[in-house]
């Protein structure tokens, strides 16, 4: 079976480009920062790993081995609102480091990928009868 051919045009040295722009904004953002650097020891093997994630979700690659969901729901410091913060980064990285159709291209991956992990969050946090802590 031939293989699947890339979501949109971009390479993993592209992928890995982003990932490390991106983490660079992350460690030095005040609300985004704190949280991640509770949960990374090592930055290289991080993005490393997150470079195999965007390896699978684009190029269809089956370098990840992970469930992104889980580690968002576990992390126990992760809240519903950081996601706003964190596709803000991840969009001015793109518009950055890419040209405009690939950035908007991974943007809206990016996006879908966020409302999901966004909506796992939330279901788990309630407050009072149920209600859903959205911030």
């Amino acid at each position: 079976m031939a293989p699947l051919p890339p979501k949109f045009d971009v390479t993993r040295d592209e992928i890995a480009r982003v990932v490390a722009a991106f983490y660079e904004m992350v460690r030095q953002h005040p609300g985004l920062g704190p949280v991640f650097a509770v949960h990374i020891e090592d930055w290289p093997k991080h993005e490393a790993k997150i470079v195999n994630f965007w390896a699978n979700a684009i190029l269809y690659e089956r370098s990840y081995d992970g469930n992104p969901l889980k580690v968002h729901r576990d992390a126990g410091n992760v809240r519903p609102g950081m996601f706003d913060a964190w596709l803000g980064l991840f969009d001015l990285t793109l518009r950055t480091e890419l040209r405009p159709d690939q950035a908007a291209a991974w943007s809206a991956l990016a996006h879908r990928i966020g409302r999901s992990l966004r909506a796992g969050v939330v279901e788990q946090m309630k407050g009072p009868g149920g209600v859903p802590i959205l911030r």
